[in-house]
């Protein structure tokens, strides 16, 4: 069962609002944060193995280099980069499985790594292609596990299941092993198993790498449902940028360490966007069309796709300019493509230029 569009319907300017004073509340607080690794140089030639073994050489790696930011109570947050930019290194030392080389972290008000017993317990966390569920078990099997392990009061565990199984229609495979479920039925599971002892705060590392549009449909609505239903705080790292248009107003990019964004997703949008397209069906077909302010980038019988910049013209006024020359049956005003835009910024490093 699929939540209508309506059920999780918020307007950008309630949900800023909404940001702005969960940041009164910070969940997690990162200064100056960097994480160095050291990584072996191989050598080459004749004996390399052995002069390897006998001399041992590293070159320095700046995984995580001066990072600082905070997330407010209740926030929903994409962290973007590209393959080996800091991503996944920046949510492990969150969670307490790495130990920054220098700067601060505090999550709920604890250092995770000083405090990881107490930490674990006040988060969740769904790692890709990785299970949290014991792969020889029924999924029920793993789940009542997990509720000894968190320490679950019965009766909330019984209201979390029947809640989380209806969202992610998990009946049909509650009862299957692990290691006999689809990728699909396999991150439903994971993701109801993170959310059972109600985290204040969900780590999600590409949550819907590998599904099929129906399954990715579905996770979106779950996270979305804890979010803006239970005020679960939700830091979400994935290369699938549907994931962030439909899930997130804030995002913070990095790049080679660098944090290079934090802000609002529309205001990247029209900062790097390009232009905007306006898709118009006309009642007549016309031999010419032409509007001060817009080019035309192609035509189909009556329908005529105009694109302009709206640093010099807002859709309103492009309308207003083409309803006053020519009849129009229909239209659509289309934002550009986000992955093209995040696609730009890395290639031509506009966001290194900006900061």
């Amino acid at each position: 069962m699929f939540f209508g569009a309506s059920e999780f319907d918020i307007t950008k300017a309630q949900a800023h609002n909404d940001a702005t004073k969960r940041l009164s509340q910070v969940v997690i607080r990162v200064h100056d944060l960097h994480k160095y690794f050291q990584v072996p140089i191989r050598q080459r030639g004749r004996f390399s193995a052995l002069r390897s073994l006998l001399v041992r050489r590293h070159r320095l790696v700046k995984a995580v280099n001066g990072v600082s930011f905070q997330i407010g109570r209740g926030e929903l947050v994409g962290y973007l980069g590209p393959n080996g930019a800091g991503k996944s290194t920046t949510i492990k030392m969150l969670t307490g499985l790495l130990v920054p080389t220098h700067g601060e972290i505090s999550v709920n008000g604890r250092i995770p790594w000083k405090q990881r017993e107490e930490h674990v317990k006040s988060l969740g966390a769904v790692f890709g292609f990785r299970s949290t569920l014991w792969w020889d078990l029924p999924v029920i099997e793993s789940l009542e596990l997990l509720r000894y392990i968190y320490d679950v009061p019965l009766a909330r565990f019984k209201d979390n299941l029947r809640e989380f199984r209806k969202i992610l229609e998990m009946d049909a495979f509650i009862n299957t092993p692990v290691r006999s479920l689809s990728l699909g039925q396999r991150v439903r599971a994971d993701v109801c198993a993170a959310l059972l002892h109600d985290p204040s705060l969900l780590f999600l590392d590409e949550p819907t790498i590998g599904l099929d549009v129906v399954a990715k449909e579905r996770i979106r609505q779950f996270i979305l449902h804890a979010n803006r239903q239970r005020g679960t705080t939700v830091l979400l790292t994935t290369h699938d940028l549907s994931d962030v248009e439909k899930m997130c107003q804030r995002v913070m990019i990095i790049d080679r360490g660098k944090l290079l964004y934090d802000g609002q997703l529309e205001s990247l949008r029209q900062r790097f966007g390009g232009k905007r397209e306006l898709v118009v069906e006309l009642v007549d077909e016309e031999d010419q069309i032409s509007i001060e302010g817009a080019i035309v980038t192609s035509r189909q019988g009556a329908q005529v796709m105009f694109q302009f910049d709206r640093d010099q013209i807002s859709a309103s006024e492009l309308i207003q300019r083409i309803s006053s020359n020519y009849r129009i049956r229909d239209l659509s005003v289309r934002e550009p493509d986000l992955e093209a835009t995040i696609r730009r910024i890395y290639e031509q490093r506009l966001l290194e230029d900006a900061v």
